[in-house]
């Protein structure tokens, strides 16, 4: 990893160094012997983009403009490429049959609510804007959903249902994780910009995920640190509508997962996802 590291920062280094140019210019000296020789550096300008279309993001390099900038498209059109947005990070609640309070069969998932998260973010996007104000867009992302649970036992792995075996270890940590493939369908409003450039922009629409992996993460002074992959019952395929409110770069962001959190597990069946907290981007 050291030597990746060190080759990027030698081409990045070798990269700069030869994209100035430089300008020579001849001065005569009335009267003298010989001519002045004046070196004028320069950089070239280059200007990337991460994909076709108007609404991808831009990356200027040695024109005297930000580093990154996204462009406002005007234009109704096609765009497609790479994104790296739309990062959320939120807490996590559990909606059991339509109430945030757990029922008995589900104690064994109470969980502490200000260290349970929902964090995620887009990298690819597909877009068509109608106007300057309206859009509908497709992308893919990344999304992590982290339990921190509060009862002492464990939940087991690649069982029939999902089983819980208690027992009287103290953790320090008692984690239930799953990872999924976001793919959110949106309908993208936003204001004209202001007059300091920023505008509003709600965005609604269907998100829907597909599961990656799911584990169980453990620490106490009994065992260590113990991370367990495997099946824990996650469905395969979670989907609901989401909001997303928010001016300037800042927003909130809201979903609630209309399907079961828990697949082939009777005893869980109405127990469902609702996340909610803070996204930069758009």
């Amino acid at each position: 990893m050291k030597s990746i590291i060190f080759t990027l920062i030698i081409c990045f280094a070798a990269a700069t160094l030869f994209a100035q140019t430089d300008t020579i210019k001849t001065r005569h000296t009335e009267g003298g012997d010989a001519d002045t020789i004046i070196i004028i550096k320069s950089k070239k300008k280059h200007k990337y983009k991460f994909g076709i279309g108007k609404d991808v993001a831009e990356v200027n390099i040695n024109n005297d403009q930000k580093d990154t900038t996204y462009t406002a498209s005007k234009e109704p059109g096609f765009s497609m490429g790479l994104t790296f947005t739309r990062f959320d990070i939120g807490l996590t609640t559990l909606n059991d049959n339509g109430s945030f309070k757990l029922s008995p069969q589900n104690q064994f998932l109470n969980y502490r609510s200000w260290r349970s998260s929902s964090i995620g973010f887009d990298v690819l996007q597909v877009s068509y804007r109608f106007s300057s104000t309206f859009r509908i867009y497709t992308s893919g992302g990344f999304d992590w959903l982290n339990l921190r649970l509060r009862e002492r036992g464990t939940i087991l792995r690649d069982q029939d249902v999902l089983t819980f075996v208690p027992d009287d270890i103290k953790y320090s940590k008692n984690r239930l994780s799953a990872s999924y493939l976001r793919i959110p369908i949106a309908l993208d409003f936003r204001t004209h910009d202001d007059a300091d450039g920023r505008r509003f922009h709600f965005i609604t629409g269907v998100d829907m995920g597909l599961l990656l992996s799911s584990s169980l993460l453990q620490e106490s002074d009994v065992n260590g640190d113990q991370k367990r992959n495997g099946d824990y019952h996650f469905t395969k395929f979670r989907y609901g509508p989401f909001v997303r409110v928010g001016y300037g770069g800042i927003g909130v962001f809201a979903r609630y997962y209309v399907n079961d959190m828990f697949d082939d597990s009777p005893a869980q069946k109405g127990l469902r996802n609702f996340s909610f907290g803070m996204s930069i981007g758009w």
